[in-house]
């Protein structure tokens, strides 16, 4: 780009974000750690219950309710305690891969710590 190309493009941004302020364009507020925190133990819970699924133990669980429901419904800590001695590594690792791919380009920062986690972070 040419040095009045550059300067062109500069004037165009500024333009657009100045007409943006204008508009009542504003930054989103960043979380409070309360907010951050609470958005972060919701989603480790959908993890878990993320990753009992892949490893379907519902067909093994002690609940009538996961097993007619073929999907994890009670205490999936509890669940991914008592099966992960039981499921190979591999299968682990191909879960994770499988999660981290579904996982939206733009999803909030607590979300993605969540879901970034291996299925043995969540008995800590």
């Amino acid at each position: 780009m040419t040095r009045t190309g550059k300067s062109r493009r500069l004037n165009e941004d500024a333009a657009i974000y100045f007409t943006m302020l204008k508009a009542g364009f504003k930054r989103k507020a960043k979380l409070t750690p309360v907010q951050y925190a609470r958005r972060l133990a919701i989603e480790k819970s959908a993890q878990q219950r993320r990753y009992c699924d892949a490893f379907a133990l519902w067909k093994t669980c002690p609940r009538k309710a996961c097993r007619r429901h073929r999907a994890c419904g009670g205490d999936s800590k509890g669940c991914l305690l008592r099966a992960l001695d039981r499921v190979p590594r591999s299968l682990q690792a191909q879960a994770r891969k499988a999660i981290l791919k579904a996982t939206p380009r733009n999803i909030g920062a607590p979300e993605r710590e969540a879901r970034q986690c291996l299925p043995e972070d969540f008995l800590k």
